[in-house]
């Protein structure tokens, strides 16, 4: 009886894959990948997008360069108010520059620091001055602005941990709070992008994988205290993109590596030996080489979690590979998925 009862969810278990798109809507996933031998492949019915795009305002942060500066553009060709929050923006630099180039009064690129509660603060006072109706608040803020970097726990240093966790962590929790009133206001939408390594852990990985977990831990934690608002909240989980980000170039692999040599502790120099210590860099050299070039995934699912009536609680714009192992990862016990991908 209880074998029956388990197999039954099974024989309509399908899973999203959201490289794929639907040709009646550029926005939407098409559910394609189904498990073997259960039941044939079923599309999934979609819900209808919300009305008035063109007078809804979405905050991003992170619009230097990367998702974040991809998807400032995509949300304003849907028609959306753009508040893209630009880090280099003081400085003319990063995609600030391109962004203001436009010459749209739908796209307004914002000096924020997500680390600096004052910048913060000054975001929520323009955004909340240059809205057309304050008080029917912001719709979107997505939380996309993040830093990477690797090493193993013992060559990382503790001021590294902070530095990585200020930006994905705390800098998603301090915007968060801070535009939170707008957001309710308009019962709106807050999407955070966290990562697959969110869901499990890396070697060499653990300053990013510490990060992302919180984020995973505070996006559930809002969505379960945002529900009575009528606020929605999201996760996006993007798969490897780092060949589409540029988060590394072998100049900054090198850069990393060299001062974390130079800064390592004498008896963890010896223990380790340089050898060992060049093999992980190159392991790092190698996977910063590889991963998907195409961030459209990715701008999909943000766009779908701003847009539908009834967005996910999770997206997961990877391919089938990572998708599966996050999921025996995550799933299974750790004496299997240790044993596969770890030892």
């Amino acid at each position: 009886m209880l074998a029956t009862k388990l197999s039954r969810p099974l024989l309509n278990f399908s899973v999203k894959a959201l490289n794929f798109k639907d040709p009646g809507n550029g926005i939407r996933p098409v559910q394609k990948f189904c498990l073997p031998l259960l039941s044939p492949c079923a599309s999934r019915s979609y819900a209808s997008e919300v009305d008035q795009i063109g007078s809804r305002a979405v905050l991003i942060t992170g619009c230097d360069s990367g998702f974040g500066f991809a998807l400032a553009k995509h949300l304003h060709t849907k028609g959306f108010i753009i508040y893209a929050g630009c880090l280099q923006k003081d400085k003319g630099g990063g995609g600030s520059k391109e962004l203001d180039s436009m010459n749209s009064d739908r796209m307004r690129t914002v000096q924020l620091n997500v680390c600096d509660s004052k910048e913060v603060d000054r975001a929520v006072e323009h955004v909340n001055s240059s809205l057309e109706d304050p008080e029917k608040g912001l719709w979107g803020l997505v939380n996309n602005a993040g830093i990477s970097t690797f090493g193993e726990v013992e060559f990382t240093s503790m001021d590294t941990y902070m530095e990585v966790a200020e930006v994905n962590l705390w800098g998603t929790v301090r915007t968060t709070k801070a535009f939170l009133p707008l957001i309710r206001r308009s019962k709106g939408r807050v999407v955070n992008i966290s990562s697959m390594m969110g869901r499990m852990g890396s070697p060499a990985r653990s300053p990013y994988c510490i990060t992302k977990f919180g984020v995973e831990a505070f996006s559930d934690c809002l969505r379960y205290e945002m529900a009575p608002q009528g606020v929605m909240v999201s996760i996006v989980e993007p798969g490897n993109f780092i060949a589409a980000t540029n988060l590394y170039s072998p100049e900054r692999i090198k850069a990393i590596a060299d001062k974390m040599w130079d800064e390592l502790p004498e008896i963890v120099r010896k223990d380790y030996g340089r050898k060992y210590f060049d093999e992980q860099v190159s392991k790092m050299e190698t996977y910063c080489n590889s991963g998907s070039t195409d961030t459209s995934p990715v701008i999909d699912s943000v766009a779908h979690a701003l847009t539908s009536t009834a967005p996910y609680t999770r997206y997961h714009p990877m391919d089938y590979y990572w998708w599966l192992r996050m999921q025996i990862m995550t799933h299974m016990p750790a004496a299997i998925s240790d044993r596969l991908y770890v030892y």
